[in-house]
């Protein structure tokens, strides 16, 4: 097998409560810079959401530093490889949310976590066409939609919204195509599923709702990527990552030149 390529980018999140944002911040970016880490970590009340790359040793040194604080030893980065660093800078801000929804009452640090799936279990219903119940399981795409055209899973619910937003609204205009079903949200890494599916378990569905668990890129990570078609966008320079999480920014969605 061939070595890596140099350079380690991770993403992770976590809803945890986090009343010192701002005094974290300082440290954080503190320790980020003298590690020449560049990226985006993003510090909110309800938790933490980052993206970071650099050399192996810097990036990781960088979450050993973070999980030695108690409340973010949970955190579970996504590795993946490239050549060089794709991000221009260091951001580390303090904001409302870490993934913005406008609903404040939806607070993932504050109340019951949807059931998360493993991307094997998603993978074998989808080879099986049902869920281990024999109810019929549907794929919720909760991106936005110009992600959504650069891939997703094979028949998924996309209701083209065009910012996370405007989930809320889609759901309240659509909710009849989810009953009697198993739903499954997903996003790219995770954040935007688990608010979304605390929102799709408080409007009475008939049917049990999950998030899929790390998103995409853990799905990519841990199956082949069957019943995915298409590249997954990410943001930043590598544009999209294929089911290997190798760089894909040759693939462009419909319609792009």
């Amino acid at each position: 097998m061939s070595s890596p390529a140099p350079i380690l980018n991770i993403s992770c999140y976590l809803f945890v409560a986090l009343p010192d944002a701002a005094e974290l911040r300082e440290r954080l970016h503190a320790e980020a810079l003298a590690r020449e880490l560049k990226g985006t970590v993003l510090l909110a009340e309800e938790g933490i959401n980052l993206f970071l790359a650099g050399t192996p040793e810097a990036v990781r040194g960088w979450v050993a530093m973070l999980q030695a604080d108690a409340r973010f030893a949970g955190l579970s980065p996504k590795e993946s490889w490239s050549a060089a660093v794709p991000f221009r800078k260091l951001l580390v801000k303090v904001k409302p949310e870490i993934i913005r929804m406008n609903m404040p009452a939806i607070r993932p640090d504050q109340l019951p976590r949807a059931p998360a799936l493993p991307a094997a279990t998603l993978r074998r219903w989808l080879d099986q066409g049902h869920d281990d119940e024999g109810r019929p399981v549907v794929t919720l795409d909760t991106r936005n939609a110009f992600e959504v055209d650069y891939g997703t899973f094979d028949g998924a619910i996309d209701w083209r919204i065009g910012k996370f937003t405007d989930f809320p609204a889609a759901l309240a205009a659509h909710k009849s195509e989810l009953m009697g079903k198993t739903v499954v949200s997903f996003c790219t890494g995770g954040i935007r599923c688990e608010k979304a599916a605390i929102v799709l378990q408080q409007q009475g569905l008939d049917g049990p709702v999950y998030q899929l668990e790390g998103g995409i890129l853990k799905y990519f990570e841990e199956t082949d990527g069957a019943h995915y078609h298409g590249s997954c966008f990410v943001f930043d320079q590598r544009e999209a990552l294929d089911a290997g999480l190798a760089p894909s920014s040759e693939v462009k969605p419909a319609g792009k030149a």
